[in-house]
């Protein structure tokens, strides 16, 4: 029986010893290191964990604090950490100071792992990357480790941005990350000749399929750094020269390198898996890369920090119009999906159309909660209103959804986007759907202050009025049109909603 993510490396190493499992292709020196290497390496600062916690007799996982940029440093450190037995949290390296801080209260880390080269003083007990290759393997210590360990046992807690101010700590157990990663190297027919391209950065859950599902089958990961996708064709070269096979980026980006023509020079001999999450994909920018590689596999994958990751899929089988919602899907494998309207009543796969409700989850990749704040799970993970027989948790995604004709889900965006305008409900994803299939609009973002506003990123100003007399009834229809330049993106590559307020 598999217990522990480790297990995926240990048969890896066992098959592919001398095998690349990891790429820095953009580093000054390009850094990559062996299955055999990366094992040596975990084991090695696993053993250090162990040495410096040795006094701490309490039977409890212990929390520990990375600070590292991307790349094969910090996945060290992710399995070492869980080699050890206790769970990591990454932080970006250039998160402002009161933000390690507020995480630091919540988290409470018993130690840090950085790199000198960030100069930082957390008052902690640290370990530091550039002495990883000194450290001393104590397999008895690791043994000993193994032996305690359940699936159940916290993997990471990944924090994410809390409305209150302060981060919520989302706390997912190995056993949900083995399920997710068993699922997806199934459903996408992940074997050892993969090649992947990482785009989402290391604190962002959508990397956790890159790195699981690659240690698990054998594959090669190239890591890509964040301020790369600033430049398409770079990136792009970068796919073919490393025969890249497949690819889960967020939306924004793949709209991005579709709206700067850096396609047109671009065919693929290699690239066969497109998979994308995150964000609601327009199939505006999607029509643009189906049409450039036609014979590849599209995916849209979606789902909650809260639940692993991914919780519904959609693999791409027939065409869309660019003003059609681009479908989120079924549910995963060993994941049920429950849709309740406002009054909590259940909304079947057969009541199709226009009768929306929120998203909940159950299943094996649900969260174990909120780290140290038992308020904030108690709203998020409820019973199941379906019954009151035993503890049966659900997860209110506060996503607003619908089924098609296909009984596949359509998601039109967060609940807290959804508004009351002039009497009526309007999912705010709706309306940028519809301006997104508009020729000259790159992308777009409604936001609602009194009235509808819409912040479009276009090279000139469009008059909207008659394009979408026809698409949109009149409640719906934006009050006000802002053309931008670009749009401010956030540290996970979506589009930074905030900040457009203070351009009203």
């Amino acid at each position: 029986m598999l217990t522990h993510i480790y297990n995926f490396l240990e048969k890896s190493v066992e098959n592919f010893s001398e095998k690349i499992v990891f790429v820095e292709p953009f580093a000054k020196e390009r850094k990559e290191i062996t299955y055999k290497e990366f094992d040596l390496y975990s084991r090695k600062v696993a053993s250090e964990i162990l040495r410096k916690l040795n006094n701490d007799t309490l039977p409890l996982q212990k929390a520990i604090l990375i600070i590292l940029p991307k790349g094969i440093d910090c996945l060290i450190s992710f399995f070492g950490v869980a080699l050890s037995g206790n769970f990591y949290t990454l932080l970006d390296e250039k998160s402002p100071k009161e933000r390690i801080e507020k995480v630091i209260e919540v988290l409470k880390p018993k130690l840090l792992i950085t790199s000198k080269d960030l100069n930082l003083d957390l008052n902690l007990p640290t370990l530091y990357t550039q002495d990883f290759k000194s450290f001393n393997t104590d397999e008895n210590l690791i043994t000993k480790a193994k032996e305690k360990h359940i699936d159940t046992n916290l993997l990471y807690v990944l924090f994410t941005s809390g409305s209150t101010g302060i981060p919520k700590g989302v706390s997912i157990a190995h056993k949900s990350v083995i399920d997710y990663t068993f699922w997806v190297c199934e459903t996408f027919d992940f074997d050892e000749n993969e090649i992947l391209a990482n785009q989402a950065p290391f604190y962002f859950d959508n990397s956790v399929l890159d790195i699981f599902s690659s240690v698990k089958v054998g594959a090669t990961l190239h890591i890509i750094p964040n301020h790369i996708f600033a430049f398409p064709a770079k990136v792009l070269q970068c796919l073919e020269q490393e025969k890249v096979s497949t690819i889960f980026w967020v939306p924004s980006v793949l709209i991005y390198f579709a709206n700067t023509e850096a396609l047109d020079n671009f065919s693929s001999k290699h690239l066969k898996k497109i998979l994308f999450c995150g964000e609601i994909m327009p199939n505006k920018q999607l029509n643009i890369w189906r049409k450039h590689l036609p014979q590849s596999l599209f995916a849209n994958l979606y789902g909650p920090t809260e639940i692993t990751d991914v919780c519904t899929y959609y693999i791409i089988n027939r065409l869309f119009k660019d003003d059609e919602l681009l479908p989120i899907g079924k549910a995963c494998k060993n994941t049920e999906l429950l849709v309740f309207d406002e009054n909590m009543n259940y909304i079947s796969t057969k009541e199709i159309g226009k009768k929306k409700g929120e998203l909940y989850i159950r299943g094996t990749s649900l969260s174990l909660g909120y780290y140290n704040d038992k308020e904030k799970t108690n709203k998020a993970f409820i019973q199941n209103p379906l019954h009151d027989n035993y503890l049966d948790l659900l997860y209110k995604t506060g996503d607003i959804v619908a089924y098609n004709e296909f009984e596949e889900l359509l998601c039109y965006g967060r609940a807290d986007n959804q508004i009351k305008y002039m009497g009526h409900r309007i999912e705010l994803g709706e309306i940028e759907n519809i301006i997104n299939s508009h020729d000259k609009v790159r992308n777009s973002a409604c936001v609602f202050k009194e009235e509808i506003i819409c912040f479009y990123e276009s090279k000139e100003e469009i008059d909207f009025r008659m394009f979408l007399k026809d698409k949109l009834p009149l409640y719906m229809i934006p009050k006000h049109f802002k053309r931008i330049d670009s749009f401010k993106l956030n540290q996970n590559g979506k589009i930074d909603r905030k900040a457009l307020y203070g351009l009203i």
